[in-house]
């Protein structure tokens, strides 16, 4: 009942408060706060983003229904100097008082004080201004309204507006757009000067953005003016410019149709004090010119050495530093070719892509030795970056093993190491985190750690003994990647080392489109705590524990509490029931036969030989394109090749009967993944982001279960927030062990994420989804994947989100409740633990998707 009493008082509290604020209180007399704005087209109200976007003026902004920011604003002094001295200034005597108690400079400075005067400060910066209805701003509004309709071809709109008073100091506007019949582009002519650009054109025309039957849009305009320049400076129209398009639209007589004539002048160039015209010229390439050591802002260049190599011209102040090759390579612009604009693009980001030279200056001229005067001399200039380069960076960060990480990088970069502008990157890493899920003896804050040392030596271009220039061309910048890394984990489960090698081949096929295939991954994981495994994963040996305090008969396997002695009790028990020393009943037996394989798996050394393919394909422009997809897939496969030798020169066998390749057992399975990320931007700060997911990993041959690195989890801040990372599943399972993993996973997440005030975010989510085992070792029901039946394990959390903006990331906490929980009871599945107490809070850098 206390606690009743308690909510029921802050509900009515809030309630006073908001009920407190006056809207009004800073609209002046005479004046009104604006409510709303009502747009009315041809007697309909429309609600379209565009249109409104054309008003100066839009109310306050609210948020779920109640002005926010505004009720902020109006709670700031915005004078709180003057109200400041005012107290003194009405009683002179206590200004005395308190500068004989503090000092006459500190009571001078507790104005400025945050109480003072800085609370004011942050709430008229975080708040809203009232917005005043301007009958200019008004009229500027409506005059908009009527270019927008008339750039979309309306020509004879018409517009007007209705100021509606809603009370002393409120008010409305309404604005009435009639706009009557668009006009439609009939005919479609063209008048150029230069022969060849009505060529150009006429090859091209097929995709124009202008037609014949479409509505008048003054955009198609603009972009088929930009069309054709393009086309014309990407087939050797090097002085063209996009001003040189100039559009004759006729009315006359016409109703609501409009003829369109295309208009391309001879260009028009300044000699000296003169004005010339001649036609445009198609350009060709006479000659490439590379400059590789350029000094910029000087003449004086002194070059000594110099190369010809594939037509290229490869000039250097000294000793070329360079293979001819390396540089050629990255060259798109070649002699005898036509001038384009997209070689020129093309060249410069494979430059940039070298990473051994500063952003390059491409420049053209006219070669003087061509009578006809239609070539071009192309020179690219090259300033090379230092050879040796020093970085280092601090990051925080949180992650599915650690609460919070501190991690410090130093690295070193060394450009062009063979003179083939190949990059070598040394770089050492060092963290620290805290971990409060994990074995902490002695309950330090800073309780795990990570150390390692990575190499990687970067070539641009396939590194392979034949040439691949018709399989991957040089215009989808290719790579390959030899990487190296060693780390090892304490105080991390059981501790590991963990050696990687790569062998990597990356290309852009488009744009926005990457792949990459590793033609080798190998990764090496060596447990040092082994001995540790019932010390961290606490369920499997309290379950074996209660098991061994009704059947283990052996007095040197328990401690003094009849507990089950770490390591030499729990290795004797179950070794006496699994050889049938200790008769168990048979769901009893199950259960220790599956905690001893569960820490088989999990305390055996993984070697890792892979071959895997991954591609990703984006629509997004840049960071602030809240108005796209991204669609990422792997496959990967393991111990295939191995596989193979072992069967050509026989292999030996352990005792399980799998084959080992230096006394390891090496790890044999094909996985693959989908994921795919889609964000649709509603305007005004208000985004809905959707993201699905499907992995599943199949063991086969020397192996009958996944490696836990190449398992996966289910919980955690970038997963299903409801429930704590490794905690969901697997199935139906209840996650009755630490760690839970599975071989195949489900993953669906939605996300509404709208602006609250200021940099600060908001976010209501739901995610879905579950971990199970298929085609493995695991013999529990409700831990594995039967047939579609299983999917009515799914779990569903919802919840809601805070998110904080600071430009170079985002600090994120989701709160997550359980919705749907397939471990429970069928009874209580549903919004079982759906309060603040059962909640999941999770801490996150960035969005999850």
């Amino acid at each position: 009942m206390k606690k009743i009493s308690t909510k029921i008082s802050l509900f009515i509290l809030i309630g006073i408060i908001i009920s407190a604020c006056n809207a009004e209180k800073r609209v002046p007399d005479g004046k009104q706060l604006l409510t709303s704005n009502q747009i009315l087209v041809n007697g309909k109200k429309t609600n379209d983003e565009d249109v409104s976007n054309q008003l100066y003026q839009k109310p306050n902004s609210t948020l779920l229904g109640y002005r926010l920011r505004l009720n902020l604003y109006n709670l700031a002094n915005l004078n709180p100097d003057s109200t400041y001295q005012a107290k003194f200034t009405n009683n002179p005597g206590k200004y005395e008082r308190k500068a004989k108690w503090l000092s006459a400079k500190q009571v001078d400075r507790l104005g400025q004080s945050f109480w003072h005067h800085g609370i004011h400060d942050f709430l008229k910066k975080t708040g809203e201004a009232p917005v005043i209805i301007d009958s200019v701003k008004t009229q500027k509004s409506l005059s908009r309204l009527q270019y927008y309709y008339f750039n979309n071809g309306f020509f004879n709109v018409e517009a007007n507006f209705e100021h509606d008073t809603l009370s002393l100091k409120r008010g409305r506007i309404k604005y009435n757009i009639t706009t009557n019949k668009a006009y439609i582009l009939d005919s479609i002519k063209t008048n150029i000067s230069s022969p060849d650009l009505d060529s150009l054109y006429n090859n091209s025309k097929q995709n124009a953005l202008i037609k014949s039957g479409n509505q008048y849009k003054t955009i198609d305009f603009s972009n088929e003016k930009n069309r054709i320049a393009s086309y014309f400076r990407n087939h050797g129209a090097y002085y063209f410019q996009p001003t040189a398009v100039v559009f004759d639209i006729d009315t006359i007589g016409k109703k609501n149709k409009a003829d369109v004539t295309i208009n391309i002048s001879d260009y028009s160039y300044q000699d000296k004090d003169s004005t010339k015209t001649e036609s445009f010229k198609l350009y060709k390439i006479s000659s490439v010119d590379i400059y590789t050591d350029y000094l910029p802002n000087t003449s004086k260049q002194n070059i000594t050495d110099s190369i010809s190599h594939q037509n290229f011209n490869i000039y250097s102040r000294g000793k070329l530093r360079y293979k001819p090759h390396a540089i050629t390579d990255a060259i798109f612009i070649t002699k005898g070719t036509s001038f384009a604009d997209y070689k020129t693009v093309l060249t410069s980001r494979y430059l940039n892509n070298l990473k051994v030279f500063n952003a390059p200056s491409i420049q053209y001229e006219v070669d003087k030795k061509d009578t006809l005067h239609n070539s071009l001399i192309a020179k690219i200039y090259l300033t090379p970056r230092k050879k040796y380069s020093f970085g280092s960076s601090v990051d925080i960060m949180h992650s599915n093993i650690q609460d919070i990480g501190i991690s410090f990088s130093p690295s070193l970069t060394i450009r062009n190491i063979f003179n083939g502008a190949e990059t070598l990157e040394v770089s050492v890493r060092a963290n620290i985190g805290s971990s409060r899920d994990l074995a902490n003896p002695n309950n330090q804050f800073f309780n795990v750690s990570e150390y390692g040392v990575d190499f990687k030596l970067n070539f641009p271009r396939i590194f392979l003994p034949f040439p691949t220039e018709k399989i991957i061309p040089k215009s989808m910048i290719p790579s390959t990647l030899i990487g190296l890394g060693y780390a090892t984990q304490r105080n991390i489960g059981l501790d590991k080392e963990n050696f990687t090698g790569t062998f990597s081949y990356n290309w852009n096929p488009k744009r926005n489109n990457t792949a990459r295939f590793d033609l080798f991954n190998i990764q090496y994981v060596r447990n040092l705590n082994s001995p540790n495994y019932f010390n961290v994963y606490g369920s499997s040996y309290d379950a074996l524990n209660e098991i061994g305090k009704t059947y283990n008969t052996n007095p040197d396997y328990v401690d003094n509490n009849n507990n089950l002695k770490i390591e030499s009790g729990t290795n004797g028990f179950i070794n006496d029931v699994l050889t049938g020393v200790t008769n168990l009943p048979t769901n009893d037996f199950n259960e220790v036969k599956g905690i001893e394989e569960r820490r088989v798996r999990l305390t055996e050394n993984d070697f890792i030989l892979a071959t895997n393919f991954s591609f990703s394909k984006t629509t997004k422009t840049d960071l602030a394109d809240n108005n796209f997809y991204l669609f990422k897939t792997k496959i990967e496969s393991a111990g295939s090749l191995l596989s193979l030798i072992g069967n050509a020169t026989n292999l030996k066998r352990n005792q399980n009967g799998n084959r080992e390749l230096f006394n390891l057992e090496y790890s044999e399975y094909i996985k693959t993944e989908f994921d795919y990320i889609k964000h649709w931007d509603l305007n005004h700060e208000r985004v809905i982001a959707v993201r699905s997911f499907f992995g599943i990993a199949i063991p086969f041959g020397n192996s009958d279960y996944i490696p836990f690195s190449r398992s996966y989890f289910s919980g955690g801040s970038n997963d299903n927030r409801a429930w704590q990372p490794y905690s969901l599943g697997p199935g139906s399972s209840g996650a009755t062990n630490d760690f839970n993993e599975a071989n195949m996973k489900i993953a669906i997440s939605a996300e509404y994420r709208f602006k609250i005030l200021g940099d600060l975010k908001g976010a209501l989510f739901a995610d879905a989804g579950n971990i199970w085992n298929v085609f493995d070792n695991v013999t529990d029901e409700k831990s594995t994947f039967k047939n579609f039946s299983s999917l009515k394990d799914i779990a569903l959390g919802s919840g809601f989100g805070l998110r904080y903006d600071l430009n170079f990331f985002v600090v994120r906490f989701d709160f997550g409740f359980k919705t749907y929980n397939p471990a429970e009871e069928t009874a209580k599945k549903w919004f079982r633990d759906y309060n603040f107490a059962h909640s999941v809070l999770n801490f996150g850098i960035n969005y999850p998707f």
